[in-house]
C-alpha cells in the first residue's frame, strides 16, 4: 500500500505575506494577478487578515484593474491604428475605448 505524501507548505507570517504582495505589485501585476500568482505558490490569500487590495492601497501601489486593462487595450488599438490609418473600424474602436477609460476615471474620481 502506497501512502500519498502531500507536500508540506508551512503558513508564512502576515509580514512575509505582505512583503510578497508588495514585491509582486512592483513587478506590475494587478491585485487579481497577484492572487493567482500566490495560489500557484500554494499561498491562499483567504488565510490572512488583509485583502491584497487593502495592502496595496496602504502602500500606494493600488491600480484599479478595470482601468489598467482598459488602458492596455487602448494602447494596443492606438498602436494598430497608427500603422493602419485606413482602418475605420479601428478608429471607431479607439474612440469607444477612450470614452470607456474616461468614464472609469470619472467614476473613480481620477484626473
Amino acid at each position: 500500500m502506497v501512502k500519498k505524501v502531500e507536500p508540506e507548505n508551512p503558513k508564512i507570517s502576515q509580514e512575509e505575506y505582505e512583503k510578497k504582495v508588495i514585491e509582486l505589485a512592483k513587478k506590475g501585476l494587478t491585485s487579481e494577478k497577484i492572487g493567482e500568482e500566490l495560489r500557484k505558490q500554494k499561498i491562499h490569500p483567504s488565510e490572512y487578515n488583509k485583502k491584497i487590495s487593502q495592502i496595496l492601497k496602504k502602500n500606494n501601489l493600488y491600480v484599479n484593474p478595470d482601468l489598467k486593462n482598459t488602458q492596455k487595450k487602448l494602447e494596443g488599438i492606438e498602436k494598430h491604428y497608427s500603422k493602419n490609418k485606413q482602418d475605420k473600424r479601428a478608429k471607431r474602436e479607439k474612440d469607444r475605448v477612450f470614452a470607456k477609460v474616461r468614464k472609469i476615471k470619472k467614476y473613480l474620481k481620477l484626473n
